[in-house]
């Protein structure tokens, strides 16, 4: 936390250099976040941008409460929800191939016509996690892609923790239930 502050001090100090390493690092929780909710390539990219503008214009605003990862992702779950509701754009979801190798999902000591169905099944996945209401898709995402525990989601999502528990259990039932549905006939689920 002493590193998060400082960091912050030299920020707030005028180091746009110090800045950068803060984008660096969260740059992937807030693109997991922005590409489960948003459709559209360009709005996606115009919302990432404006996002770390605010995190930079409200820098003076973290208190320190709360961990800087949850801070930021509780400022890009209501751009985007401001974002939605503005634009009554179509919601989307993306398991992309570098978010399945980092998870070591696809990549590593698979054989290659393993690593293909992998792939398959994820995309099939995909297709069907993008269905799903934008709470269940962006809960699944915190907690499975970036790891985030269910307090740290509680805050972004400014929801109680019971009730993040919920949403995310009936999202993952929801989802099986589609895909035994939807899939089971062609042998992909059991």
């Amino acid at each position: 936390m002493s590193d998060t502050r400082s960091l912050i001090n030299r920020i707030l100090a005028g180091d746009r250099n110090a800045f950068r390493s803060i984008i660096e690092e969260h740059q992937r929780l807030v693109s997991h976040i922005v590409f489960r909710m948003v459709f559209n390539q360009k709005d996606r990219e115009d919302l990432c941008q404006e996002i770390f503008v605010k995190v930079y214009t409200n820098l003076s605003g973290f208190h320190f409460g709360a961990k800087l990862s949850s801070w930021i992702a509780k400022i890009a779950y209501n751009t985007c929800l401001d974002f939605l509701g503005k634009n009554k754009k179509n919601l989307y979801n993306t398991i992309t191939l570098e978010n399945i190798a980092q998870k070591n999902l696809i990549a590593g000591d698979f054989p290659p016509d393993e690593s293909i169905e992998r792939f398959e099944i994820f995309y099939l996945l995909q297709k069907e996690i993008e269905k799903l209401p934008v709470h269940f898709r962006t809960i699944l995402t915190l907690y499975h892609l970036e790891d985030m525990s269910y307090a740290e989601i509680s805050k972004v999502m400014q929801l109680p923790e019971g009730t993040v528990k919920s949403y995310l259990f009936r999202a993952r039932r929801l989802l099986r239930g589609k895909l035994i549905k939807k899939y089971q006939k062609e042998g992909l689920w059991n």
